[in-house]
């Protein structure tokens, strides 16, 4: 089964986005960021893929941080992940969203809900 983390909390702080992360049910020392993101059109978010030497982890960032990104975008910041006691850097996130909200938009693929939501947070 893939393992997931949902970020519970998030804020800006010293010019970056900082994102904090429920309590997980497995170990989260040794994640490194891949800098690679997906789409989850089911559940309106995007998805930060991390990784361990045995598999990959998926961040969900739901709708709800979608304008703290478009800042990141706008401002050029940095995204933090704080997982427990472990602060990661999530490299590559303003190139992947803005190859993935250029994929999005006005493409059905992805559903209509996510293309209208993408398009009104982001690109509006």
């Amino acid at each position: 089964m893939q393992k997931h983390i949902e970020i519970s909390q998030f804020n800006y702080s010293n010019g970056r986005l900082e994102l904090k992360a429920e309590h997980t049910d497995f170990d989260t020392a040794g994640l490194s960021a891949t800098g690679q993101m997906l789409v989850d059109s089911d559940s309106l978010a995007f998805i930060y893929k991390l990784e361990n030497e045995q598999e990959f982890i998926y961040v969900s960032l739901p709708s709800a941080v979608w304008p703290s990104l478009k800042s990141v975008i706008t401002e050029n910041q940095k995204v933090i992940l704080h997982l427990e006691d472990n602060e990661l850097e999530l490299i590559d996130v303003i190139p992947e969203l803005e190859y993935l909200l250029q994929n999005i938009e006005g493409n059905a693929n992805y559903g209509d809900d996510m293309v209208e939501l993408v398009e009104k947070t982001f690109l509006s």
